[in-house]
């Protein structure tokens, strides 16, 4: 029994070590967001800070407010007097300057958030690298329950930094501090490629729990980002190894798969009864192969929902946790069993398993990402989150690292960002005839852009300027030219045949964008006829002859109306004269046509009637002729 009990501690002070030497040798990275000092205007400054591993960064955005340290209780571990004694007291929100030290990082930030700070900074008290502020590994139901209730940003600064806030703050200076995380998510194009570190296990506390409600609640979400294409989603599971002097031992035996090189421990800590950590290595390896296979017939998100069925139907708690409920969650989901088995290989061989080695080689970090060393933890363009694994504290995140302007609808959404263009359309171009602007609302904001209407393009610099251009311009308001309607009449300087351009009409004169009627009249250009009288017009003129005559356009002159009447009498005569002569014409031209017409009749009817006549008298000829040249031979 002792020498049993003493092997069991080996194997755990063995595993302990490889854990221990995985930590101590990692590089974890620490997520920053930027700070500066906005006022007073001798101090601006700016600096980093690291993310808390809890609340809800405002991944894309940023927040600027009026520092505040209190009087008492600097390290925020109590709550603090009063009711709200922190709540904003002018437009601009309190962000909280605390102390660390005395109580876990998150109780402070709660506390804050209970007093009215809109956001919560945490001043180090020794000079070191910067670290991330974690939530407590305290399962207490306590803990727990404040944790989930935190939904304000937090960060911890330097100490350097916080002792200049604070000398500032108590030499009565009003300190203005933003908050920055615009740059925190990288953003460099118009898919966002994410990944979570998660576990099948769902007998690990309150951190198992947090996962599994985030994968039920978030999976509706990741579906329509990956079946619209606007991300990629890859999951991904950490595995230990055993070291060699204890791989034979029931205790690696028990936690590992393929001779101690992929393990996971025990999920009820207790080596003689329940689940086995290798348990876990197999249905984590299942849920890669899900994914992998799924992905070669681009149904890739249908993890999320084998992932939230096994919870559900085959959950450790309900002793269901085994390889026949897994497949018939497969089945139910059309998922072929036989392929997903063929992925996982062998976990009795001694040799290197595909799928968990790759999983071992990614959780190393390299560049600019830290190693993975959290569970849950998701990684979004190669960049660790930071924050509550919340659903829409998460999708926040994943929009913030589209590019600008490629945001899918769903980032758009009021519950996700606030619409900057529905105030003074966000200080861009607008034209109010057309209620056209150049205002595009974004996740981060909005960005003024000539835009595209109705198969019309838009150029300008989209603040102050924007005008229509190409086929069908004038469509759009004109091209953006001057335009007016009077007495039902319309005229425009826009032209369809011109790309671009404004040029006023005829009778009127201007740069295209104003239009003035040109006077004819007063210029002496029209009705310059003896006896004409020019009255001008909107966009023209009418000239007008004295007595009973009427005014020619085309030759600019008045004629007698009489004269008019003469000229038509004789009109009339002319074209019945042509017109009688055309018709003796014809009746000459049939009388000939007839004439030639029975001519050639004649002569051929003489050219044959004699032939006839020729060919009858020979016949009677031959009949009374003797017949000579007969022969009886």
């Amino acid at each position: 029994m002792a020498t049993a009990a003493a092997t069991t501690a080996s194997c755990v002070f063995a595993i302990s070590l490889v854990l221990l030497s995985i930590a101590v040798e990692s590089r974890f990275v620490v997520e920053k967001s930027s700070i500066s000092v906005v006022s007073p205007s001798d101090r601006r400054s700016k600096h980093d800070a690291a993310i808390a591993n809890f609340g809800v960064p405002d991944y894309g955005g940023s927040l600027t407010g009026t520092l505040v340290y209190p009087d008492k209780g600097q390290v925020g571990c109590s709550a603090f007097d009063g009711d709200r004694p922190f709540k904003p007291k002018s437009s601009r929100p309190t962000i909280l300057l605390l102390d660390r030290g005395e109580c876990f990082f998150a109780l402070k930030v709660w506390n804050g958030q209970q007093a009215g700070a809109s956001a919560v900074l945490v001043a180090d008290t020794i000079d070191e690298a910067l670290i991330t502020m974690d939530s407590p590994l305290d399962s207490s139901p306590e803990a727990a329950a404040y944790v989930e209730k935190i939904g304000i940003p937090s960060a911890l600064i330097g100490r350097a930094f916080g002792d200049t806030l604070k000398e500032a703050l108590k030499k009565g200076e009003d300190v203005v501090v933003k908050i920055d995380w615009s740059e925190s998510m990288p953003h460099p194009d118009e898919r966002v490629e994410y990944e979570l570190w998660t576990n099948s296990n769902d007998e690990c506390g309150n951190r198992c729990d947090e996962q599994m409600d985030f994968i039920k609640n978030f999976k509706g979400h990741a579906q329509i980002l990956e079946k619209g294409g606007y991300t990629q989603f890859t999951p991904h599971y950490i595995t230990w190894y055993c070291p060699r002097d204890f791989v034979l031992t029931e205790q690696c035996k028990s936690q590992c798969i393929n001779h101690g090189r992929y393990c996971a421990p025990d999920p009820e800590m207790d080596f003689s009864s329940g689940y086995q950590g290798k348990d876990v290595v197999l249905e984590n390896l299942r849920q890669l192969c899900v994914h992998r296979v799924a992905n070669q017939t681009n149904r890739s998100w249908i993890w999320w929902d084998y992932v939230s069925d096994f919870h559900i139907r085959c959950s450790m708690k309900h002793n269901r946790y085994s390889k026949d409920c897994a497949e018939e969650v497969m089945k139910s989901l059309g998922l072929p069993v036989e392929k997903i088995n063929k992925c996982m290989g062998d976990p009795e061989a001694d040799t290197e398993n595909e799928v968990l080695k790759i999983e071992q080689e990614l959780q190393v970090g390299h560049g600019s990402r830290g190693d993975v060393t959290i569970l849950p933890t998701m990684v979004m363009n190669n960049v660790q989150y930071r924050g509550k694994l919340e659903r829409n504290a998460v999708l926040k995140a994943v929009c913030a690292g589209f590019k600008e302007t490629t945001e899918p609808p769903i980032c758009l959404s009021g519950d996700l960002e606030t619409n900057q263009c529905l105030e003074n359309d966000g200080g861009c171009w607008r034209d109010q005839k057309s209620n056209v602007t150049a205002c595009k609302d974004t996740f981060r904001g909005r960005v003024c852009e000539c835009p595209l209407v109705s198969g019309v393009q838009f150029q300008g610099d989209g603040y102050e300027s924007c005008h229509a251009v190409g086929p069908g311009r004038c469509s759009v308001n004109d091209g953006g030219c001057w335009s007016e309607k009077n007495n039902g009449v319309k005229f425009s300087a826009c032209k369809d045949n011109d790309l671009s351009g404004c040029h006023c009409p005829s009778g009127f004169t201007g740069d295209g964008k104003t239009c003035q009627d040109v006077d004819e009249c007063n210029l002496g250009t029209a009705c310059q006829c003896d006896g004409c009288s020019c009255k001008n017009t909107w966009g023209g003129f009418e000239c007008s002859c004295r007595g009973d005559q009427i005014y020619i356009k085309e030759h600019d002159t008045c004629i007698e109306r009489k004269s008019s009447k003469l000229s038509g009498i004789l009109t009339v005569v002319v074209l019945a004269v042509v017109m009688s002569v055309g018709l003796a014409g014809y009746i000459f031209y049939k009388y000939r046509l007839r004439s030639y017409m029975d001519s050639e009749i004649m002569a051929i009817m003489s050219q044959y009637m004699p032939l006839d006549s020729q060919q009858n008298q020979q016949v009677v000829h031959h009949d009374t002729e003797p017949l000579a040249h007969s022969s009886s031979v």
